[in-house]
């Protein structure tokens, strides 16, 4: 296991400026995953930690050793690519201990250490076979096996499952997260898949525009998103933002007009919030219930509904904002164009001011 440190990281192709100042600390042994749009910079960093791209600026330390400089294989890193790049003439067992046979690993280690991760990831059986016999998520295992066998203190993940359909995808998010528990080392892992990042992370870092948003657990980058980005990135269906602005503060109720033709109240004590403020007020789909204990009331028009059996999904029309989406427990039949009744509390209402920063 080892740290990873990231001081004043930057990237510059050209006058192109793709990475602004990274600061982050991964303690040895943590699962952190980098999460963002497309184009954010979230595998260009990952790559910069595997030394496939070069350090504009800054300082990159891997288990307290600046590594700037070292060429990848002298990093104590393994990487799993997105595509498997597994050899076709080569066996399992072959693919997997090829990286030790090109730095002259003994025979004997060699098997020994192929035998030890194909144990670990279930392919025992499948060490005669070559990729075109296997699925695709028997393939990603045996790349993930590639990297186990070198041993390394740091593995970097860049979108490894993207490539397999729905339900390998929760099938190997289960073997990843085995893995971790089982080995306990420092692993990487890119993705824009906010619910691998919800499920797989001890910690995430949310990057737009090659900058960090916001770093913290799953449950903290959900519960108190530090602005609208991250806010509306964490949460499937992500969270509806109401423009509003408020109308009255009497003692902890707080009414606010939501695009001037809709008022909402909510109860809630925030000090640092004013009458005639614009705000933007924040509630995921998830909090809506079609039940009346809640203190904050909704009248939607439904337009579409999705029923999964276990859940409905709705999305409709409120005060003017359109895709207002709902996510209700249980079947339930809803008429197209029909107003719903929906609640919700106070508490998991979120404040964001003109900046899009979280009001406290």
């Amino acid at each position: 296991m080892a740290d990873v440190k990231l001081n004043q990281i930057v990237k510059r192709y050209g006058k192109i400026q793709t990475i602004h100042n990274i600061d982050l600390t991964i303690d040895s042994g943590e699962f952190v995953v980098f999460v963002g749009p497309s184009g954010c910079g979230k595998s260009t960093l990952l790559r910069m930690i595997a030394g496939l791209e070069d350090i504009t600026e800054g300082e990159l330390y891997i288990d307290k050793e600046l590594v700037n400089d070292c060429d990848p294989a002298s990093r104590k890193i393994a990487m799993v690519f997105q595509s498997y790049a597994l050899y076709p003439h080569m066996t399992v067992a072959e693919n997997m201990g090829f990286g030790l046979k090109m730095t002259g690993h003994p025979k004997q280690e060699i098997e020994a250490l192929v035998q030890k991760a194909a144990k670990t990831l279930q392919l025992e059986s499948l060490l005669d076979r070559t990729p075109k016999q296997l699925s695709g998520g028997q393939r990603q295992r045996v790349a993930i096996g590639r990297a186990i066998v070198r041993e390394p203190k740091v593995f970097l993940f860049d979108e490894p499952l993207s490539n397999l359909d729905a339900e390998l995808r929760v099938e190997m998010r289960l073997q990843i997260a085995r893995l971790h528990q089982d080995m306990g080392n420092t692993m990487i892992y890119v993705t824009h898949d906010q619910v691998e990042a919800m499920t797989l992370a001890d910690k995430i870092v949310v990057l737009n525009k090659g900058m960090i948003e916001q770093v913290g657990s799953p449950l903290e980058l959900y519960h108190y998103p530090i602005n609208l980005f991250v806010a509306g990135f964490i949460g499937s269906p992500r969270m509806n933002f109401l423009p509003g602005v408020v109308q009255s503060i009497n003692d902890n109720q707080i009414n606010i007009q939501i695009n001037q033709c809709e008022t909402i109240t909510v109860q809630r004590n925030l000090a640092n919030i004013n009458v005639g403020q614009k705000i933007t007020l924040g509630i995921r789909p998830e909090h809506l219930k079609t039940e009346c204990d809640g203190d904050v009331h909704f009248v939607i028009q439904n337009e579409v509904s999705e029923r999964l059996g276990n859940a409905t999904y709705m999305f409709g029309n409120f005060a003017g904002v359109n895709d207002f989406k709902v996510h209700l427990t249980g079947d339930i039949d809803l008429k197209a164009y029909s107003d719903v009744k929906l609640t919700c509390q106070s508490n998991d209402c979120h404040f964001f001011d003109e900046k899009g920063l979280r009001i406290n």
